[in-house]
């Protein structure tokens, strides 16, 4: 059995590690991806939340799995998964810095803008459409997903898929050590304070960057900026993640 002091310890360590974890360099690179694109600074502040809301989903179904069946990610997937999040990060930014300079980039008579992840999908899709062209195809115009913008259910996609992150697996050891120790409900206690902290930690982040945002867009100078120095970011951190040196990476909480 526990002692109740150490357990209160614990949670309150395990909500502190989510707080940090919630200003990881990603997850910033994620959240002003989604923020960075709205008009408004209530909708920034709503698909940013439902990011967010995603990213938590995915750490609590996988949390609830390691503390329930004592099991957790092989620790090789460790550097796979920090990988993937470098390659995405990485295609995302390299394509935003190509379509900064393209006038219709900053075009914003569509019904909503679109987010970085909507422009790869598309651009991936407008280069199959140029080859099946070449080899004989007879599509007119190239296909494309999310054309009007993209809508709260591909937001919080997004965040679940992005919940799958580099240090999600050694989270999991964390929870299923806490299982071991104390039980299922000290290990579900420790998964659900660790959510709380990063629930708070991304909601400011959210709040932060929609201000940011919607401050600048009546100074078109200032907006283009910003966008060029959150897509300059992506390409920095992505490439970091993907050489898998992201524990060099100085830290952002001191």
């Amino acid at each position: 059995m526990v002692d109740s002091g150490n357990l209160r310890l614990a949670l309150a360590s395990a909500a502190v590690l989510g707080f940090r974890h919630g200003l990881d360099y990603d997850h910033i690179a994620a959240i002003t991806d989604i923020t960075s694109v709205q008009a408004r600074a209530r909708d920034a502040m709503r698909y940013g939340l439902l990011y967010v809301s995603g990213h938590a989903t995915t750490v609590a179904v996988l949390g609830a799995i390691a503390v329930g069946f004592r099991v957790s990610l092989p620790a090789a997937s460790d550097r796979w998964a920090e990988r993937l999040v470098g390659i995405t990060l990485l295609t995302l930014g390299i394509y935003v810095l190509g379509t900064f300079f393209r006038p219709s980039a900053h075009n914003h008579n569509h019904a909503r803008p679109r987010t970085r992840i909507t422009l790869l999908i598309n651009g991936m899709l407008w280069v199959y459409w140029r080859l099946s062209r070449i080899f004989g195809g007879t599509r007119v115009e190239a296909p494309q997903v999310f054309k009007d913008g993209y809508g709260t259910s591909s937001t919080f996609l997004v965040g679940v898929i992005h919940g799958l992150g580099a240090e999600t697996p050694t989270q999991l050891l964390l929870f299923l050590l806490a299982a071991n120790l104390g039980g299922t409900a000290a290990g579900l206690l420790g998964l659900f304070m660790f959510i709380v902290g990063l629930l708070v930690m991304n909601t400011l982040m959210c709040a932060s960057a929609a201000g940011l945002f919607s401050s600048t867009l009546a100074r078109p100078a200032a907006l283009r900026a910003l966008t060029l120095a959150t897509s300059a970011y992506s390409i920095v951190v992505g490439t970091v993640f993907l050489l898998g040196i992201a524990d060099k990476l100085p830290s952002l909480t001191g």
